[in-house]
Protein backbone atom coordinates (compact mmCIF):
# COMPACT_ATOMS: atom_id res chain seq x y z
CA UNK A 1 0.00 0.00 0.00
CA UNK A 2 2.92 2.07 0.68
CA UNK A 3 4.39 1.33 -2.66
CA UNK A 4 1.51 2.01 -4.05
CA UNK A 5 0.22 5.53 -2.83
CA UNK A 6 3.74 6.52 -3.62
CA UNK A 7 3.17 5.71 -7.11
CA UNK A 8 1.30 8.87 -8.07
CA UNK A 9 -2.01 8.48 -8.72
CA UNK A 10 -1.95 4.87 -9.72
CA UNK A 11 -5.31 2.85 -8.43
CA UNK A 12 -4.28 0.62 -6.11
CA UNK A 13 -5.55 -2.16 -7.85
CA UNK A 14 -3.12 -2.07 -10.66
CA UNK A 15 -0.29 -0.93 -8.40
CA UNK A 16 -0.72 -4.44 -6.40
CA UNK A 17 -0.54 -5.79 -10.00
CA UNK A 18 3.30 -5.62 -10.32
CA UNK A 19 5.00 -8.51 -10.69
CA UNK A 20 8.65 -9.92 -11.46
CA UNK A 21 9.79 -11.97 -13.91
CA UNK A 22 8.14 -15.64 -13.76
CA UNK A 23 9.59 -17.82 -11.71
CA UNK A 24 8.95 -21.21 -10.22
CA UNK A 25 9.75 -23.71 -7.79
CA UNK A 26 11.80 -26.57 -8.69
CA UNK A 27 8.61 -28.46 -9.12
CA UNK A 28 6.63 -28.52 -12.11
CA UNK A 29 3.07 -27.64 -13.04
CA UNK A 30 2.09 -31.30 -13.14
CA UNK A 31 2.14 -31.46 -9.20
CA UNK A 32 -0.83 -29.65 -8.68
CA UNK A 33 -2.84 -32.05 -10.89
CA UNK A 34 -1.15 -35.03 -8.08
CA UNK A 35 -2.44 -33.65 -5.02
CA UNK A 36 0.59 -30.82 -5.05
CA UNK A 37 -0.20 -27.02 -5.03
CA UNK A 38 0.59 -24.41 -7.50
CA UNK A 39 0.81 -20.76 -6.16
CA UNK A 40 0.41 -18.04 -9.21
CA UNK A 41 1.79 -15.16 -6.79
CA UNK A 42 1.18 -11.10 -8.00
CA UNK A 43 3.80 -9.48 -4.90
CA UNK A 44 7.21 -9.07 -6.28
CA UNK A 45 8.32 -8.22 -3.37
CA UNK A 46 8.09 -11.49 -1.58
CA UNK A 47 8.98 -13.67 -4.79
CA UNK A 48 11.92 -15.20 -3.61
CA UNK A 49 10.79 -15.25 0.13
CA UNK A 50 8.01 -17.32 -1.15
CA UNK A 51 9.57 -19.88 -3.20
CA UNK A 52 11.87 -20.37 -0.37
CA UNK A 53 8.87 -20.73 2.01
CA UNK A 54 7.20 -23.10 -0.75
CA UNK A 55 11.05 -25.26 -0.77
CA UNK A 56 10.66 -25.26 3.24
CA UNK A 57 6.93 -26.38 3.14
CA UNK A 58 7.91 -29.29 0.64
CA UNK A 59 11.04 -30.38 2.81
CA UNK A 60 8.53 -30.65 5.80
CA UNK A 61 5.48 -32.31 4.32
CA UNK A 62 6.45 -34.30 1.26
CA UNK A 63 3.61 -31.84 -0.65
CA UNK A 64 4.71 -30.46 -4.25
CA UNK A 65 4.70 -26.79 -4.67
CA UNK A 66 5.43 -24.24 -7.36
CA UNK A 67 5.45 -21.08 -6.73
CA UNK A 68 5.48 -19.04 -10.15
CA UNK A 69 5.06 -14.58 -9.79
CA UNK A 70 3.87 -13.01 -12.95
CA UNK A 71 5.97 -10.65 -15.12
CA UNK A 72 5.19 -6.84 -14.29
CA UNK A 73 2.10 -5.70 -14.66
CA UNK A 74 0.28 -8.86 -16.30
CA UNK A 75 -1.05 -10.57 -13.43
CA UNK A 76 -4.97 -10.60 -14.61
CA UNK A 77 -3.77 -12.00 -18.32
CA UNK A 78 -1.85 -14.83 -16.39
CA UNK A 79 -4.17 -15.62 -14.33
CA UNK A 80 -6.60 -16.16 -17.08
CA UNK A 81 -4.16 -17.97 -19.17
CA UNK A 82 -3.31 -20.22 -15.68
CA UNK A 83 -6.67 -20.83 -15.11
CA UNK A 84 -7.20 -22.16 -18.56
CA UNK A 85 -4.77 -24.86 -18.83
CA UNK A 86 -5.21 -28.64 -17.12
CA UNK A 87 -3.33 -27.94 -14.27
CA UNK A 88 -4.32 -24.58 -13.14
CA UNK A 89 -3.30 -22.87 -9.80
CA UNK A 90 -4.93 -24.13 -7.01
CA UNK A 91 -3.89 -20.94 -5.13
CA UNK A 92 -4.50 -17.58 -6.51
CA UNK A 93 -5.51 -13.54 -5.49
CA UNK A 94 -8.07 -11.44 -6.29
CA UNK A 95 -8.33 -7.87 -5.76
CA UNK A 96 -10.99 -6.85 -3.81
CA UNK A 97 -15.07 -7.51 -4.62
CA UNK A 98 -14.28 -6.60 -8.27
CA UNK A 99 -11.93 -8.80 -8.49
CA UNK A 100 -13.67 -11.58 -7.14
CA UNK A 101 -16.72 -11.01 -9.35
CA UNK A 102 -14.13 -11.53 -12.17
CA UNK A 103 -12.76 -15.48 -11.13
CA UNK A 104 -15.70 -16.11 -8.72
CA UNK A 105 -16.73 -19.39 -11.18
CA UNK A 106 -13.16 -20.69 -9.07
CA UNK A 107 -13.39 -19.56 -5.86
CA UNK A 108 -13.89 -22.59 -3.84
CA UNK A 109 -16.00 -22.24 -0.41
CA UNK A 110 -13.58 -21.32 2.04
CA UNK A 111 -16.27 -21.92 5.07
CA UNK A 112 -14.45 -24.74 6.71
CA UNK A 113 -10.76 -23.41 6.21
CA UNK A 114 -8.78 -22.55 9.21
CA UNK A 115 -7.66 -19.38 7.93
CA UNK A 116 -11.04 -18.59 7.46
CA UNK A 117 -12.34 -19.61 11.09
CA UNK A 118 -8.89 -17.39 12.59
CA UNK A 119 -10.09 -14.20 11.07
CA UNK A 120 -10.12 -11.38 13.59
CA UNK A 121 -12.89 -9.96 11.86
CA UNK A 122 -14.50 -12.45 9.48
CA UNK A 123 -16.18 -9.89 7.59
CA UNK A 124 -13.22 -8.46 5.79
CA UNK A 125 -13.91 -12.17 4.05
CA UNK A 126 -15.53 -11.73 0.14
CA UNK A 127 -18.46 -14.15 0.15
CA UNK A 128 -21.12 -15.60 -2.60
CA UNK A 129 -24.01 -13.46 -3.65
CA UNK A 130 -26.25 -15.49 -1.28
CA UNK A 131 -23.55 -14.95 1.53
CA UNK A 132 -23.52 -18.90 2.46
CA UNK A 133 -20.30 -19.28 0.59
CA UNK A 134 -16.50 -17.79 2.10
CA UNK A 135 -14.92 -17.00 -1.50
CA UNK A 136 -11.90 -14.92 -0.71
CA UNK A 137 -10.11 -14.42 2.91
CA UNK A 138 -8.12 -11.36 3.28
CA UNK A 139 -3.94 -12.08 2.65
CA UNK A 140 -2.72 -8.60 5.24
CA UNK A 141 -4.49 -5.95 6.16
CA UNK A 142 -4.28 -2.25 6.70
CA UNK A 143 -6.03 0.52 8.09
CA UNK A 144 -6.18 4.26 8.16
CA UNK A 145 -7.61 7.25 10.72
CA UNK A 146 -6.20 10.50 11.94
CA UNK A 147 -2.61 9.78 13.21
CA UNK A 148 -1.72 12.05 16.14
CA UNK A 149 0.98 13.00 18.53
CA UNK A 150 0.71 12.13 21.66
CA UNK A 151 2.76 14.43 22.99
CA UNK A 152 1.37 17.29 21.54
CA UNK A 153 -2.55 16.52 22.12
CA UNK A 154 -1.40 16.39 25.52
CA UNK A 155 -0.46 19.65 25.24
CA UNK A 156 -3.73 20.63 24.20
CA UNK A 157 -5.28 19.08 26.78
CA UNK A 158 -3.12 20.75 29.57
CA UNK A 159 -4.33 24.21 28.48
CA UNK A 160 -6.15 25.88 31.02
CA UNK A 161 -9.19 27.01 28.47
CA UNK A 162 -8.80 23.69 26.83
CA UNK A 163 -12.52 22.13 26.55
CA UNK A 164 -11.49 18.30 26.06
CA UNK A 165 -9.01 16.96 28.47
CA UNK A 166 -8.90 13.41 27.15
CA UNK A 167 -8.71 11.91 24.07
CA UNK A 168 -11.08 9.45 24.90
CA UNK A 169 -13.39 12.08 24.64
CA UNK A 170 -12.88 12.66 20.91
CA UNK A 171 -15.30 10.15 19.43
CA UNK A 172 -17.47 12.16 16.77
CA UNK A 173 -17.04 14.69 14.76
CA UNK A 174 -18.17 17.60 17.36
CA UNK A 175 -15.69 16.84 19.72
CA UNK A 176 -12.89 16.19 16.65
CA UNK A 177 -13.40 19.78 15.34
CA UNK A 178 -13.57 21.54 18.98
CA UNK A 179 -10.29 20.03 19.73
CA UNK A 180 -9.22 21.05 16.23
CA UNK A 181 -10.66 24.37 16.06
CA UNK A 182 -8.70 25.39 20.14
CA UNK A 183 -5.63 23.90 18.14
CA UNK A 184 -5.89 26.19 15.49
CA UNK A 185 -6.51 29.27 18.10
CA UNK A 186 -3.84 28.69 20.17
CA UNK A 187 -1.18 27.18 17.61
CA UNK A 188 1.66 29.55 18.81
CA UNK A 189 1.22 28.86 22.44
CA UNK A 190 1.30 25.30 21.43
CA UNK A 191 3.94 25.72 19.27
CA UNK A 192 2.72 24.04 16.24
CA UNK A 193 1.69 25.81 12.88
CA UNK A 194 -1.43 24.01 12.59
CA UNK A 195 -4.27 21.40 14.05
CA UNK A 196 -4.14 19.38 10.27
CA UNK A 197 -0.85 18.19 8.68
CA UNK A 198 -1.37 20.08 5.22
CA UNK A 199 -3.26 18.02 2.92
CA UNK A 200 -2.03 18.31 -0.86
CA UNK A 201 -3.57 18.30 -3.52
CA UNK A 202 -0.35 17.40 -5.11
CA UNK A 203 -0.02 13.46 -7.06
CA UNK A 204 1.56 12.20 -3.87
CA UNK A 205 -0.93 13.11 -1.69
CA UNK A 206 -4.43 13.37 -3.33
CA UNK A 207 -5.05 9.99 -2.72
CA UNK A 208 -5.88 10.60 0.87
CA UNK A 209 -8.60 13.20 -0.55
CA UNK A 210 -10.39 10.85 -3.80
CA UNK A 211 -9.22 7.46 -2.45
CA UNK A 212 -9.10 7.26 1.90
CA UNK A 213 -11.04 10.11 2.63
CA UNK A 214 -14.17 9.95 0.29
CA UNK A 215 -14.07 6.13 1.21
CA UNK A 216 -15.69 7.21 4.68
CA UNK A 217 -19.00 8.52 3.13
CA UNK A 218 -19.43 5.72 1.26
CA UNK A 219 -18.70 3.09 3.36
CA UNK A 220 -21.70 4.68 5.93
CA UNK A 221 -23.88 4.75 2.71
CA UNK A 222 -22.75 1.15 1.66
CA UNK A 223 -23.60 0.27 5.25
CA UNK A 224 -26.98 1.98 5.30
CA UNK A 225 -28.30 0.27 2.06
CA UNK A 226 -26.98 -2.93 2.23
CA UNK A 227 -24.45 -3.21 -0.36
CA UNK A 228 -22.28 -5.83 -0.97
CA UNK A 229 -20.90 -5.18 -4.58
CA UNK A 230 -20.28 -2.58 -6.95
CA UNK A 231 -23.15 -0.46 -7.23
CA UNK A 232 -24.27 0.94 -10.72
CA UNK A 233 -24.75 4.51 -8.74
CA UNK A 234 -24.59 6.33 -5.29
CA UNK A 235 -26.58 8.49 -3.17
CA UNK A 236 -24.30 10.98 -1.32
CA UNK A 237 -26.21 10.13 1.27
CA UNK A 238 -23.48 11.30 3.34
CA UNK A 239 -22.22 14.30 1.63
CA UNK A 240 -23.27 16.55 4.00
CA UNK A 241 -20.58 15.41 6.70
CA UNK A 242 -17.84 14.81 3.98
CA UNK A 243 -18.05 18.56 3.22
CA UNK A 244 -18.10 18.51 7.25
CA UNK A 245 -14.54 17.01 7.47
CA UNK A 246 -13.08 18.47 3.99
CA UNK A 247 -13.79 21.91 5.60
CA UNK A 248 -12.08 21.05 8.83
CA UNK A 249 -9.14 19.58 6.93
CA UNK A 250 -9.29 23.12 4.81
CA UNK A 251 -9.55 25.34 7.76
CA UNK A 252 -7.57 23.98 10.00
CA UNK A 253 -4.35 23.26 8.76
CA UNK A 254 -0.30 24.17 8.59
CA UNK A 255 -0.48 25.89 5.65
CA UNK A 256 -3.48 27.88 3.69
CA UNK A 257 -5.70 27.03 1.14
CA UNK A 258 -3.96 28.76 -1.68
CA UNK A 259 -0.92 26.61 -0.63
CA UNK A 260 -2.37 23.16 -1.29
CA UNK A 261 -2.62 22.68 -4.57
CA UNK A 262 1.34 21.85 -4.85
CA UNK A 263 1.24 20.35 -1.59
CA UNK A 264 2.69 16.96 -1.80
CA UNK A 265 3.10 13.88 0.86
CA UNK A 266 6.34 14.87 1.92
CA UNK A 267 5.36 18.26 3.31
CA UNK A 268 3.05 16.49 5.12
CA UNK A 269 5.10 14.01 6.84
CA UNK A 270 7.74 16.98 7.57
CA UNK A 271 4.45 18.73 9.39
CA UNK A 272 3.64 15.77 11.73
CA UNK A 273 7.53 14.41 11.99
CA UNK A 274 8.53 18.12 13.22
CA UNK A 275 5.65 18.88 15.27
CA UNK A 276 4.48 21.53 12.98
CA UNK A 277 0.99 19.59 13.49
CA UNK A 278 -0.82 17.29 15.25
CA UNK A 279 -3.07 15.26 13.37
CA UNK A 280 -2.07 13.53 10.05
CA UNK A 281 -4.79 11.34 8.29
CA UNK A 282 -2.98 8.14 6.86
CA UNK A 283 -2.78 4.63 7.52
CA UNK A 284 -0.43 1.64 8.66
CA UNK A 285 1.68 1.81 6.09
CA UNK A 286 2.71 5.42 6.63
CA UNK A 287 4.68 3.92 9.97
CA UNK A 288 8.31 3.62 8.62
CA UNK A 289 7.96 7.05 6.76
CA UNK A 290 7.26 8.40 11.14
CA UNK A 291 10.24 6.43 11.97
CA UNK A 292 12.14 7.85 9.60
CA UNK A 293 11.38 11.13 10.63
CA UNK A 294 12.40 10.12 14.20
CA UNK A 295 9.05 9.58 15.59
CA UNK A 296 8.85 6.49 18.26
CA UNK A 297 5.65 4.23 18.50
CA UNK A 298 4.86 5.46 21.94
CA UNK A 299 4.15 9.01 20.68
CA UNK A 300 1.72 7.84 18.02
CA UNK A 301 -1.98 7.29 18.49
CA UNK A 302 -4.45 7.29 16.16
CA UNK A 303 -8.48 8.50 15.73
CA UNK A 304 -11.26 6.96 13.94
CA UNK A 305 -12.00 9.96 10.79
CA UNK A 306 -14.64 11.21 12.09
CA UNK A 307 -17.11 13.37 9.72
CA UNK A 308 -20.46 13.98 12.12
CA UNK A 309 -22.22 10.97 10.79
CA UNK A 310 -25.23 9.16 12.91
CA UNK A 311 -23.80 6.55 15.09
CA UNK A 312 -19.97 7.15 14.05
CA UNK A 313 -18.89 6.92 17.99
CA UNK A 314 -19.53 2.70 17.95
CA UNK A 315 -16.76 2.88 14.55
CA UNK A 316 -13.37 2.58 14.47
CA UNK A 317 -11.21 3.06 12.11
CA UNK A 318 -11.16 2.36 8.18
CA UNK A 319 -9.77 -1.33 7.68
CA UNK A 320 -9.39 -3.33 4.98
CA UNK A 321 -7.25 -5.40 2.46
CA UNK A 322 -6.99 -5.38 -1.20
CA UNK A 323 -5.64 -8.72 -1.79
CA UNK A 324 -7.46 -11.78 -1.53
CA UNK A 325 -6.76 -15.66 -1.71
CA UNK A 326 -8.72 -18.10 -3.34
CA UNK A 327 -8.40 -21.69 -3.81
CA UNK A 328 -9.41 -22.82 -7.32
CA UNK A 329 -12.09 -25.30 -7.09
CA UNK A 330 -11.37 -26.46 -10.61
CA UNK A 331 -8.64 -27.89 -9.25
CA UNK A 332 -8.13 -31.34 -7.89
CA UNK A 333 -9.50 -32.46 -4.87
CA UNK A 334 -7.07 -33.72 -3.86
CA UNK A 335 -4.80 -30.44 -4.57
CA UNK A 336 -7.47 -27.82 -3.10
CA UNK A 337 -7.42 -30.11 0.30
CA UNK A 338 -3.49 -29.90 -0.19
CA UNK A 339 -3.61 -26.08 -0.54
CA UNK A 340 -5.79 -25.74 2.47
CA UNK A 341 -4.07 -27.32 4.68
CA UNK A 342 -0.74 -25.13 3.80
CA UNK A 343 -2.75 -21.78 3.95
CA UNK A 344 -3.36 -23.58 7.58
CA UNK A 345 -0.11 -24.51 8.00
CA UNK A 346 0.97 -20.83 7.08
CA UNK A 347 -0.78 -18.96 9.87
CA UNK A 348 -0.27 -21.60 12.52
CA UNK A 349 3.12 -22.79 12.16
CA UNK A 350 6.18 -20.97 13.84
CA UNK A 351 8.10 -21.44 10.66
CA UNK A 352 5.31 -19.96 8.66
CA UNK A 353 4.05 -17.15 10.75
CA UNK A 354 7.93 -16.32 11.03
CA UNK A 355 8.07 -15.81 7.14
CA UNK A 356 4.83 -14.29 6.79
CA UNK A 357 4.74 -11.62 9.83
CA UNK A 358 9.06 -10.60 9.67
CA UNK A 359 10.72 -11.76 6.83
CA UNK A 360 7.63 -10.83 4.20
CA UNK A 361 6.92 -7.86 6.78
CA UNK A 362 3.00 -8.29 6.69
CA UNK A 363 0.53 -7.24 9.14
CA UNK A 364 -2.26 -10.18 9.40
CA UNK A 365 -5.64 -10.30 9.96
CA UNK A 366 -5.65 -13.66 12.23
CA UNK A 367 -5.87 -14.77 15.63
CA UNK A 368 -3.00 -16.62 15.80
CA UNK A 369 -0.10 -13.84 15.30
CA UNK A 370 -0.07 -12.71 18.43
CA UNK A 371 3.23 -12.59 20.98
CA UNK A 372 6.52 -12.77 19.13
CA UNK A 373 4.42 -12.69 15.53
CA UNK A 374 2.41 -9.59 16.44
CA UNK A 375 3.09 -6.96 14.67
CA UNK A 376 4.71 -3.71 16.75
CA UNK A 377 3.23 -0.87 14.05
CA UNK A 378 1.57 1.63 16.47
CA UNK A 379 -1.62 2.23 13.96
CA UNK A 380 -2.37 -1.57 13.59
CA UNK A 381 -2.27 -1.80 17.45
CA UNK A 382 -4.27 1.40 17.54
CA UNK A 383 -7.09 -0.37 15.30
CA UNK A 384 -6.79 -3.35 17.15
CA UNK A 385 -7.22 -1.35 20.45
CA UNK A 386 -10.97 0.14 18.48
CA UNK A 387 -11.66 -3.24 17.63
CA UNK A 388 -11.36 -4.99 21.35
CA UNK A 389 -13.37 -2.05 22.87
CA UNK A 390 -16.59 -3.64 20.48
CA UNK A 391 -16.23 -1.11 18.13
CA UNK A 392 -16.61 -2.36 14.27
CA UNK A 393 -14.34 -1.41 11.56
CA UNK A 394 -15.45 1.35 8.88
CA UNK A 395 -15.26 -0.76 5.60
CA UNK A 396 -13.12 -0.02 2.45
CA UNK A 397 -15.79 1.46 0.11
CA UNK A 398 -13.43 2.58 -1.57
CA UNK A 399 -12.60 -0.62 -3.68
CA UNK A 400 -15.95 -0.37 -5.39
CA UNK A 401 -14.44 2.44 -7.09
CA UNK A 402 -15.68 2.31 -10.40
CA UNK A 403 -13.17 3.97 -12.61
CA UNK A 404 -9.96 5.95 -11.71
CA UNK A 405 -11.54 8.91 -13.94
CA UNK A 406 -13.90 8.99 -11.31
CA UNK A 407 -11.32 9.91 -8.39
CA UNK A 408 -9.49 11.77 -10.76
CA UNK A 409 -12.72 14.10 -11.11
CA UNK A 410 -13.56 14.34 -7.48
CA UNK A 411 -9.94 15.35 -6.44
CA UNK A 412 -9.66 17.93 -9.33
CA UNK A 413 -13.35 19.21 -7.75
CA UNK A 414 -12.27 19.57 -4.56
CA UNK A 415 -9.31 21.47 -5.36
CA UNK A 416 -11.66 23.65 -7.53
CA UNK A 417 -13.52 23.86 -4.26
CA UNK A 418 -10.47 24.17 -1.78
CA UNK A 419 -9.38 27.69 -4.29
CA UNK A 420 -13.08 29.06 -4.10
CA UNK A 421 -13.21 28.67 -8.12
CA UNK A 422 -16.48 26.31 -7.70
CA UNK A 423 -18.92 25.36 -4.97
CA UNK A 424 -19.61 22.42 -3.12
CA UNK A 425 -22.06 21.80 -5.79
CA UNK A 426 -19.43 20.73 -7.83
CA UNK A 427 -17.84 18.51 -5.54
CA UNK A 428 -21.41 16.65 -5.37
CA UNK A 429 -21.42 16.08 -9.28
CA UNK A 430 -18.17 14.85 -9.10
CA UNK A 431 -19.11 12.50 -6.47
CA UNK A 432 -22.86 11.66 -7.43
CA UNK A 433 -23.35 11.93 -11.10
CA UNK A 434 -20.10 10.80 -12.26
CA UNK A 435 -20.04 7.79 -10.47
CA UNK A 436 -23.07 6.68 -12.58
CA UNK A 437 -21.35 7.67 -15.59
CA UNK A 438 -18.08 6.01 -15.30
CA UNK A 439 -20.06 2.79 -13.89
CA UNK A 440 -21.37 2.62 -17.34
CA UNK A 441 -18.26 3.76 -19.04
CA UNK A 442 -16.31 1.14 -17.67
CA UNK A 443 -18.50 -1.91 -18.12
CA UNK A 444 -18.95 -0.53 -21.97
CA UNK A 445 -15.11 -0.89 -22.03
CA UNK A 446 -15.07 -4.65 -20.62
CA UNK A 447 -17.56 -5.37 -23.04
Amino acid sequence: MRVAHKALTATLAIAMLAGTAACGSSSDDGDAAAGGIYYLNNKPEIADSMKALAAAYTKETGVPFTVQTAASGTYQQSLKSELSKSQPPTLFQVLGQSGLDTWKDYAANMSDTEIYKQLNDQDLALKSDDGNEVLAVPVVTETYGIIYRKDLLQKYFELPNATIKDVKDINNFEALKTVSDEIQTNASALGVKGAFASMGFDASSNWRWSTHLASIPLAFEFAKDNVTKQPSSIKGTYLKQFKNITDLYLKDSTVPTSALSGKTMDDSLSDITTGAAVFFQNGSWSWPDLVSGGLKADQIGVLPIYTGIPGEEDYGMSTGSETFWCVNKQASEESQKATKDFLKWLITSDKGRETWSHTMGFTTPFKTFTGEYATDNPIVKAADEYQAEGKKNVQWAFLYDPSDEWKTNLGNSLLEYAQGTSDWDGVKKAFVDNWATEYETTKANQG
